[in-house]
């Protein structure tokens, strides 16, 4: 034991507990101030553990840190401390399979969002709706590029979807025959801002069982600001009742309301509040991604308030489920068991080679975030696929292939971040976005918190 892999191991104190993640095989421990303190030595010396036991015996006792040496060895047999990537865990090198699509049925919207990196939904170009038969072509192409994989994804994205309804339901209605004739399934989803779900509306999705992303930023002052009518009047309004009306038509269940914060509400706790006050129990925020010299952009200077919100958030979830009232917030989902499937933690969401997305006229894109970028043109669903090498760059776009990524302790847990705001940033997928990447770190220690304290609370 003169030295432990120290480096692959993540030690950190939220609240009143001292919390350690093996990063390699994923397990997570809960240990006494002592045993902490020994790690903390350990990080110090860099894994050499009689430099580590010199600093602390004279504070902890000879007796005390033999104790915790033999724990720590223990743990170390298990393979639950100081694993080490020892080749179990490798990239994905199978071939590309098209798993999921974003169908961009219509680059229009009836909202002026601040922050709308779609331009308004036109995405720089021309306004426009996606016409049944690209529609078609699309799913189309789904099936056959799907490979043997049964279960498919689709998601009605705009601009504003519910622009273009009746072309909605009616690719449903293919959907659910093509794939039925390919032994598929497509499970639907639809991202609207809410301003058109209307009770018909609200039936069809229901009936059809299309999970719903609903729009929403949080008070009343802080989703007006950003999220205004093309008229200049404000949502919020408009969609509280809408929102209320839908969620109970499905009782509480298949949808999330998602927000984005920005500069302007970095208490961005009392906005995740007040949806759950609202009546709303499936939650998810995020933080904005824009250009430094915009208002409502996040800078390294709020990185700070952003950390003790997060906090915030976590100490409010807590209570509510200590009062049983859980809530269902996307962000401290993390499963401390088993995790994200291997493919999943060392490329995330798979854009640009199982996830696609498909512009109204066709044009074949990695994710929504670059459409228009013409740099990043794969194809059509008329034509198929003519720059697969563009596929094939996402595809390798993975941790191991990302410098910052191979010394960062949450790297199989974030699986490397957004492409599209690496890009943004650094002009290189391979480059993540460092404010993100630091937003990403904070978020998952009071997720991995938040889940720890829950087992705790449950077995008293």
């Amino acid at each position: 034991m003169d030295c432990l892999n120290i480096n692959d191991v993540h030690s950190f104190k939220q609240e009143n507990l001292n919390i350690v993640l093996d990063i390699n095989s994923g397990a997570v421990h809960v240990v006494d101030d002592p045993t902490f303190i020994t790690l903390k030595a350990l990080e110090k010396s860099k894994g050499n553990w009689q430099q580590a036991a010199d600093e602390v015996e004279p504070t902890l006792g000879k007796e005390l840190v033999k104790e915790i040496k033999e724990e720590l060895l223990e743990l170390k047999k298990e393979e639950l401390l100081f694993t080490t990537d020892d080749g179990k865990i490798t990239a994905n090198n199978d071939k590309p399979i098209v798993k999921s699509l974003c169908l961009h049925l219509a680059h229009d919207c009836n909202l002026r969002c601040n922050y709308c990196f779609a331009s308004s939904g036109s995405f720089g170009g021309q306004k426009s709706l996606m016409d049944l038969e690209t529609g078609k072509k699309a799913l189309d192409f789904l099936m056959v590029h799907s490979d043997n994989r049964r279960v498919c994804e689709v998601d009605f994205f705009g601009g504003e979807p519910l622009l273009n309804f009746e072309v909605l339901k009616a690719l449903v209605a293919y959907g659910r025959e093509v794939s039925a004739k390919a032994g598929k399934v497509i499970n639907f989803t639809l991202t609207t801002n809410g301003m058109l779900l209307s009770e018909e509306v609200e039936k069809f999705l229901n009936a059809e069982n299309i999970s719903v992303v609903l729009s929403l930023d949080g008070r009343k002052e802080v989703n007006d600001r950003m999220r205004p009518q093309a008229n200049g009047r404000g949502t919020y309004d408009v969609l509280i009742p809408i929102y209320r009306r839908f969620a109970a038509s499905r009782n509480d269940q298949d949808y999330i309301v998602r927000g984005t914060y920005t500069h302007f509400n970095t208490d961005f706790a009392d906005d995740v509040k007040h949806m759950f006050e609202q009546g709303f129990t499936h939650l998810s925020v995020e933080p904005v991604v824009a250009p430094a010299e915009e208002p409502y952009a996040l800078t390294s200077r709020d990185l700070e308030a952003i950390y003790e919100e997060y906090d915030r958030l976590s100490r409010w979830y807590l209570e509510e489920f200590r009062q049983g009232r859980e809530v269902d917030f996307f962000h401290f989902n993390v499963d401390l068991d088993k995790g994200p499937c291997l493919p999943k933690r060392l490329t995330g969401c798979g854009a640009g080679y199982e996830y696609l997305a498909v512009t109204p006229e066709g044009d074949l894109y990695p994710c929504h975030q670059f459409v228009g970028k013409k740099e990043f043109l794969l194809g059509s669903v008329h034509e198929g696929l003519k720059k697969p090498e563009i596929g094939l760059k996402f595809k390798e776009a993975h941790v191991y292939n990302k410098e910052k990524c191979t010394t960062c302790w949450a790297r199989f847990l974030c699986s490397g971040g957004c492409h599209a705001n690496a890009y943004a940033n650094n002009q290189d997928i391979l480059k993540p976005y460092e404010i993100g990447c630091k937003i990403q770190q904070k978020r998952l220690e009071c997720a991995i918190y938040v889940q720890v304290a829950k087992k705790m609370i449950n077995v008293g």
